[in-house]
């Protein structure tokens, strides 16, 4: 499935594919041992070696505003990239975008920002993200103690924004219907979305949790985890205010496309119910 439309009130939304991936075990949770995540993950029909992981964006079409959040991948593997394609084929023209909303500075959301030749995808678009989010990601002292992808990916996709960016110093509405909630402990400036119309809501937590079983239990974390208490606290928060609000979420990273669904309380953490989505 190359994207998804659903309603949110009186918003289209568009869950467009980037691609997949497939991530390990010692990944997804590293303090935790390995005999009990590898009985989470069978329980979802998923081997410790072997978790999918889709690159689940999303496109937001009101009367005033026409925006894209994350970018996906690029050309980080031969399995994504595919956004620009997808767009299109959902009848988006990059043209016409203009808001994208970037939830974070890992290479998997901002990939798609500039072509091969360094050129603005969405030319049109202001790109908007945290001011922690930005500094972080565009401090080559910090990048140079990281694998040299981030730094390459960075360099490239943020700083090739120019002036086209719009950094966010606190919670607040980006457009009308789209709000920005701090979520940091993935990044230090990790940001989720509320999208809300007539009554409903979407959730979009990009990588506040990576996969179910991160719900199932709250105080396990990947090892992509910046500051691991903070980002357990915002976990509990996006998820209880779902549960509570019985709103819909997007998760960027839960498997399979479009990675959309809702979540019930259970015990210390939440049941995740995926849309039916065929």
């Amino acid at each position: 499935m190359d994207s998804y439309t659903f309603q949110v009130g009186a918003l289209e939304c568009i869950a467009i594919n980037d691609g997949d991936a497939v991530y390990f075990a010692e990944e997804y949770a590293t303090n935790a041992p390995r005999a009990e995540v590898t009985e989470a993950l069978k329980a979802h029909g998923h081997q410790p070696d072997d978790i999918p992981s889709p690159y689940s964006g999303l496109i937001v079409r009101s009367e005033t505003n026409l925006v894209l959040i994350d970018t996906g991948g690029g050309d980080l593997t031969p399995k994504v990239g595919r956004l620009l394609r997808n767009l299109q084929g959902a009848g988006i023209d990059p043209g016409d975008v203009d808001t994208v909303i970037l939830t974070h500075g890992h290479p998997d959301h901002i990939g798609g920002n500039v072509d091969a030749d360094g050129n603005l995808v969405f030319p049109n678009a202001r790109h908007v993200m945290f001011r922690d989010e930005w500094d972080y990601w565009t401090d080559e002292t910090i990048l140079a103690s990281f694998a040299p992808v981030y730094g390459e990916w960075s360099r490239k996709n943020l700083s090739g924004l120019g002036d086209q960016v719009e950094l966010l110093d606190a919670e607040t509405e980006i457009v009308p219907g789209i709000e920005a909630i701090d979520a940091a402990g993935h990044t230090p400036g990790h940001l989720a979305l509320s999208i809300l119309s007539g009554g409903d809501e979407l959730l979009y937590i990009s990588d506040a949790a990576l996969h179910p079983i991160h719900l199932e239990h709250p105080d396990w974390h990947p090892v992509w985890d910046f500051e691991p208490a903070e980002a357990i606290a915002n976990k509990r928060r996006l998820f209880d205010r779902a549960a509570n609000q019985h709103a819909m979420l997007l998760a960027f990273h839960f498997p399979p496309f479009p990675s959309l669904g809702h979540v019930t309380k259970r015990g210390n953490g939440w049941q995740w119910e995926p849309l039916d989505a065929d």
